[in-house]
This record gives structure tokens, sequence and C-alpha cells, in this order.
């Protein structure tokens, strides 16, 4: 398909960063259209942008006429769409660890230490920060333990979290300890994440997606 495709990120995003990882794994070409999340209240209020999606939050990837939401929602879409090379295995099986890893993380670690449930936090019920800093350290502590056992010593673990091509759950774990190490979360504790981190990090596709080197990182 040769519509263009546009990408609404934001650089420190970790569900912008999962879908600049499979955008790049797929090898497309993709305008990036900076959504700033902080400055003005957020420009995700806007309400030109809550017209592209309701929710208000980032990615928004346009594939031509189409408008689409939710990063594991894309990244599917863009398996299906260009299925070569394949974010997800063949068989039922495989495909079913993979996803459960996938959400994992994006529905189980992420959505409690996003930038509106911090905002929440701190805005409305004034929590200090020690203890906005313990709920952050707990819950991506508490994911990353059942990925870590997910991923260690089982037998489709290879370079990557499924095989030894990088796919759907690499793109949502790299993100996910990005966010940790901003949140100074101990990562010792996990050396299987680490591994695999390591090699896809290596990859330019995963380089290329980083959030410093996206064009609306600010400046120093």
């Amino acid at each position: 398909m040769s519509e263009q495709l546009r990408l609404y990120s934001y650089w420190r995003s970790s569900a912008s960063y999962r879908v600049r990882i499979g955008l790049n794994l797929k090898g497309l070409e993709y305008e990036i259209v900076p959504v700033h999340l902080v400055r003005g209240g957020g420009e995700q209020h806007l309400p030109a942008y809550r017209e592209l999606n309701p929710q208000g939050l980032v990615p928004v990837l346009q594939h031509g006429s189409r408008t689409l939401t939710q990063s594991i929602a894309i990244l599917e879409y863009l398996d299906e769409t260009w299925p070569r090379p394949n974010l997800l295995p063949v068989t039922a099986r495989d495909r079913h660890r993979v996803r459960a890893i996938a959400q994992t993380i994006a529905c189980e670690i992420h959505p409690l230490n996003n930038l509106r449930v911090l905002q929440y936090l701190d805005g409305t019920w004034n929590v200090p920060q020690p203890e906005r800093d313990g709920w952050i350290a707990h819950w991506i502590q508490e994911g990353f333990t059942a990925v870590e056992a997910m991923l260690a010593d089982h037998p489709a673990t290879g370079t990557y979290c499924e095989g030894d091509s990088p796919g759907l759950a690499d793109c949502c774990l790299i993100p996910q300890l990005y966010n940790a190490r901003r949140f100074g979360v101990p990562l010792e504790p996990f050396p299987t994440l680490l591994r695999i981190e390591q090699a896809c990090l290596e990859l330019p596709e995963f380089d290329k997606a980083r959030p410093e080197n996206q064009p609306d990182r600010p400046p120093g």
C-alpha cells in the first residue's frame, strides 16, 4: 500500500515508542507529528487532536484515510497489512505466548505509571513524591517479575522474547525498560529482560526509535 503513514507521537511516550519500533522493523517510511503531552496543559487535550483520538492519547497512526489508535492494535494492523517481516509467530500457540507477554507489559504494567495516572496522583490526591515513586516501582517490579518468569529458561525464548527474530513482545519490553530507568527502578533482578534489551538495542530499528533520537526531544 502506498498511502502515507503519519504517526502522532511524543518522544518519551512508551506507547508511541512501541509503534516506532514496529514501523522500523517493517521497514516502513512514516512522518512523525509531535504531540507535546505537557506543554500548555497537554496538546493531546486540544479539540483538533480529540477529533483524531477521543481518548486524548498517543499514539495515533494515520494510514491514508484510516485513523488507528491503541498501540497494540496498531502493531497488529501493521502485521496484517505488511506481513513480512512478521511481528507475531505463525502458530496460534506461539502467537498467544507473544500476546500474553506484550499484554502483561502494555495492559498490566504501563497503565499504572503512565502520565495521566501520575498527574491524577499528583494533582487530585496530592500524593507526596516518595509515595508516588514507591507506587511506580512497585508495579513495574511486580510486572517485570512475571515477565522474567515467562521468559527465563522457556524453550521459545531465544535472542529475543520469541525465538531469534524481534517481534511484538520486544516492541513492548524495550520501552518499559526505558521507563523503569527513568523512574530509577532497580533492574538487576531481571537478567533475561536485560539480555534481550541489549540484543534489541544493537539493531538499527530499535536505535532509531529511541526517545533520545526523536525530532521532538527537548534540547540538552
